[in-house]
């Protein structure tokens, strides 16, 4: 009996230990999923602020600065002339005032949920197409549904990872998007037509090896999802599965 019950006790311990050790590992995940959370937030404001800095300079300031040409111009021109500029001007401010609008609505991380993954990811490649250096093919395949709002915020994050690092290190001249909303599965497929990279080359090229495929890789699989990236001399290729739970159906 005495052995009976050391052994009882000992496995007792044992379970109990081992119960511990599993809630503290929940609560540690628990942490680091939170953590990456707020990350992806604050990562997400930043690339958004270098954007519009970018679309202000580029576009709106060059819209705005040919308005105030025609404005300086306008002493002494002939009424025909006069009339012309007058409505240039108009139409430029319009687009100026268009493109404030839409850039407001790219202030808050929240809007990524507001909208969902598809019309997030649509903007961002907009805004890439209007640069004129890129083709972009932006596709949406299946019925589009909603995932759970983190898991759209980071799979927003990676996208803007991605094509980050294809337009700072690939040298492309195209990029292509595909959502596809599956029954079962939610995919994501993110290619250039760069110079590829080498997975084992700490620099890369294309998309960054090191940190930049690890942290996609490792936001893949927070949100339950899986990462494959192939490279060649002629392309780079992420794909992102993601096992559809909750959905809301558009």
């Amino acid at each position: 009996m005495t052995t009976i019950l050391i052994i009882t006790i000992f496995l007792a311990l044992v379970y109990q230990k081992k119960q511990l050790q599993y809630i503290n590992e929940k609560k540690q995940l628990q942490a680091t999923y939170e953590k990456e959370i707020l990350e992806s937030r604050l990562e997400i404001q930043e690339q958004t602020f270098r954007t519009i800095s970018q679309e202000i300079h580029d576009n709106i300031g060059q819209v705005l600065t040919l308005v105030k040409l025609n404005i300086n111009t306008m002493t002494g021109s002939s009424a025909d002339v006069l009339q012309q500029k007058i409505s240039d001007s108009r139409t430029l401010i319009t687009k100026a005032i268009q493109d404030l609008r839409d850039l407001s609505k790219s202030m808050q991380t929240e809007q990524v949920i507001e909208t969902g993954i598809a019309a997030a990811a649509a903007y961002e490649l907009e805004l890439i197409r209007k640069g004129g250096d890129y083709t972009i093919d932006f596709t949406v395949t299946g019925k589009e549904y909603r995932l759970q709002p983190q898991q759209e915020l980071i799979l927003f994050r990676i996208i803007q990872e991605a094509l980050h690092n294809t337009l700072k290190h690939a040298r492309a001249t195209c990029i292509a998007v595909n959502l596809q909303f599956g029954e079962k599965a939610f995919g994501l497929r993110v290619s250039d037509n760069g110079m590829g990279v080498r997975p084992e080359d700490g620099r890369g090229q294309g998309l960054r090896a090191g940190s930049g495929l690890k942290n996609m890789e490792t936001r893949a699989r927070m949100i339950n999802g899986t990462f494959t990236f192939t490279s060649t001399g002629q392309g780079t290729t992420i794909l992102i599965s993601l096992p559809v739970e909750t959905t809301v159906q558009l």
